[in-house]
């Protein structure tokens, strides 16, 4: 017979082999079910929040440079980060006046455990933003209602914000906010914009924020508020060059001696991106050690199975052996068993995966992400070559021994 025909006729002889132990093959496959299923949500939740944080983080822009007191993604030294200077508005409108590699500066101050009503409805810990009219830019923003921050808002330190879409939907539902005044801690503010939505950033709402003149910032929430300079370079292709300005005027105007250490961090998207690295490296890790201890015990279990499969069957093999069947014969015969075994409980966790992935993502979308979990064909092509894979692996020793058995001693077996 042909390579081809013997693999079909192999297959044949698997299936009716395992039709004939229904009970016995499915109890095999739950430690592969396990692993695939496992398997397949993992490389989902991957897949879409890698997606999700890159939508999120590509809003700081890669051209952007943020001076603040405390770096992005460094938590080892706390209390020396906290214990640096403050960084004050004279120490921005000495920057915006020398350096001459940016494209856009602005000041920025940040709450974020502000309470903001409107009538009867309230919402605390919300992010306070103050910005000025050049930040929309820097931020990446889009307006979806209104107008952003003016000049002429900053100077005259008007009493007017920008909401972002959460807190639009939960103050006005069916109503437009415009021209509204909320509440911010006391103080009215009207509303002159509305925010396009931003989604969440590692299970922070960007949404959930409310945007003020700087100037308003400072006079109604702290008389030293303690800044963070935004900075977008003129050249996205030069931006190094713009860091390292940034770094040695910045340094000046803090009055930092030569050889000491700058007291001040220059965060970029970066640096986020880098933390989310690890972060996924990890998370990938512990799903794929869990993925792998499953399908090494469902491996141990589809090997067993085989074995005793063999031994059922010494009769029929030393039979075929008799009547011609070559060893490659054999070998695929019990090969192909113990992948379709695996192959069916591929299927199984694929297919348990599917409706779980689709329920994530809607309970993310009902809670305002744009987080999206959604099966790719990658995904399922993957799982099936990794199930298929176990049942050759797991099932070569069997079928290898069923292959090397003596036709006679088979024949003579009692079994």
């Amino acid at each position: 017979m042909t390579l081809s025909i013997e693999i079909r006729e192999s297959a044949r002889i698997a299936l009716s082999a395992i039709r004939a132990n229904k009970l016995r093959s499915g109890l095999t496959t739950l430690g592969v079910v396990i692993g695939i299923l496992t398997a397949t949500l993992v490389g989902t939740l991957l897949n879409g929040m890698t997606d999700a944080f890159e939508r999120s983080v590509s809003s700081l822009g890669a051209d952007v440079i943020n001076i603040g007191r405390f770096p992005w993604a460094s938590f080892d030294d706390y209390r020396t980060y906290r214990n640096r200077r403050e960084i004050t508005f004279q120490q921005f409108r000495e920057l915006e006046r020398q350096i001459t590699t940016a494209a856009a500066i602005a000041p920025q101050c940040e709450d974020f455990g502000q309470s903001v009503g409107y009538e009867r409805r309230r919402a605390k810990g919300v992010w306070l933003v103050g910005n000025t009219e050049v930040a929309l830019s820097i931020r990446g923003l889009t307006v979806e209602r209104g107008r952003w921050i003016t000049a002429s808002d900053v100077s005259s330190e008007r009493a007017v914000c920008v909401l972002g879409s959460y807190l639009s939907e939960a103050f006005f539902p069916n109503d437009n906010p415009l021209g509204k005044r909320i509440r911010i801690k006391d103080t009215p503010y009207e509303v002159v914009g509305v925010l396009a939505p931003m989604g969440n950033m590692m299970g922070w709402n960007q949404d959930n924020q409310v945007v003020i003149p700087v100037s308003r910032f400072q006079g109604d929430f702290g008389r030293r508020p303690d800044y963070t300079i935004t900075i977008k370079a003129r050249r996205p292709d030069r931006v190094d060059e713009t860091l390292n300005e940034v770094r040695s005027l910045f340094r000046r105007i803090r009055k930092i001696e030569p050889g000491r250490m700058d007291d001040f961090a220059l965060n970029q998207q970066e640096a986020i991106l880098a933390f989310f690295s690890g972060f996924k490296t990890t998370l990938a890790s512990f799903g794929f050690f869990v993925t792998g201890l499953s399908l090494f015990v469902g491996g141990i279990g589809i090997m067993n199975i085989m074995f005793v499969s063999v031994a059922e069957r010494t009769k029929e093999i030393g039979i075929r052996k008799a009547l011609g069947a070559k060893r490659r014969t054999i070998l695929i015969q019990f090969l192909l068993e113990a992948a379709t075994i695996t192959l069916i409980a591929g299927i199984i966790g694929i297919g348990l995966a599917w409706p779980i992935s689709w329920k994530i993502g809607d309970i993310a979308r009902e809670s305002g992400s744009i987080f999206e979990a959604r099966m790719s064909w990658a995904i399922v092509a993957f799982a099936l070559f990794v199930s298929g894979t176990t049942g050759v692996i797991a099932g070569f020793i069997p079928a290898w021994r069923a292959s090397r058995m003596n036709p006679v001693d088979a024949l003579r077996s009692e079994n």
